[in-house]
C-alpha cells in the first residue's frame, strides 16, 4: 500500500498511523483525567507529609496535563475526546487493592503507594515518549513540543517518587514488624 506524503514530507492526514496517534491521544487523555482523582486518593492514604505533598503536587501537574492534551488536540485540528484506557483502569484498581491490603499509617503503605504511583508514571512515560515520536513523524511539531513537556514532567514525578522512597520510606518500612 502506498503512503501519500504532504508537501512538508509528513504522512498524510488519512494515514493509519495518524488515526492510531489520535486514538492513543484519546486513551492518555482518559488516563490523565482519571489520574487526577486517583492522585487525590493516594494523597489521602499516604502516611508521610513528603509523600502527601508529592501526590498533591503531581495532582496539580496532572491537571495541567489534561489542559495540555486539549491543546494538543486543538493543534492537530481534532476535538478533545476520551477512549477508555484499560491499562490505567487496571493500575488504579491495583492501587485501590494496595490501600486495602496495607495497614494505614505505616511506611509499608507509603512504600506500596509509591510502587503503585510509579506503575502509572512508567505507563505515562512509555505512552508520551511514543506519542512525541509519532507527532514528529506526522509533522505535528506543536503537538510534539507539548507532548515532550508532559513527558519531562512525568519523568520528574518518577524521580521524585524514587527519591522519597530511597531517602527514608523503604528503609523505615523494613523496620515495621507484623
Amino acid at each position: 500500500m502506498a503512503v501519500s506524503l504532504t508537501s512538508n514530507g509528513s504522512v498524510a492526514t488519512n494515514s493509519r498511523l495518524r488515526s492510531f496517534f489520535i486514538d492513543s491521544l484519546k486513551d492518555i487523555y482518559y488516563a490523565e483525567k482519571h489520574l487526577v482523582d486517583a492522585l487525590e486518593d493516594l494523597r489521602d492514604d499516604a502516611t508521610t507529609n513528603d509523600l502527601k505533598e508529592a501526590f498533591n503536587s503531581h495532582r496539580s501537574v496532572t491537571q495541567g496535563h489534561v489542559i495540555r492534551l486539549e491543546q494538543v488536540f486543538a493543534s492537530i485540528g481534532e476535538e478533545a475526546d476520551t477512549k477508555k484506557c484499560e491499562a490505567i483502569k487496571g493500575i488504579i484498581s491495583e492501587a485501590d487493592s494496595i490501600i486495602s491490603d496495607t495497614e494505614s499509617d505505616t511506611l509499608t503503605r507509603d512504600a506500596a503507594l509509591i510502587l503503585a504511583a510509579q506503575k502509572a508514571e512508567h505507563y505515562e512515560i512509555a505512552t508520551y515518549g511514543t506519542l512525541v515520536q509519532y507527532a514528529r513523524l506526522l509533522g505535528e511539531m506543536e503537538a510534539a513540543s507539548l507532548l515532550q513537556q508532559t513527558l519531562e514532567e512525568e519523568k520528574e514525578a518518577d524521580r521524585t517518587l524514587t527519591g522519597i522512597a530511597e531517602s527514608f520510606i523503604n528503609e523505615q518500612a523494613l523496620q515495621e514488624v507484623l
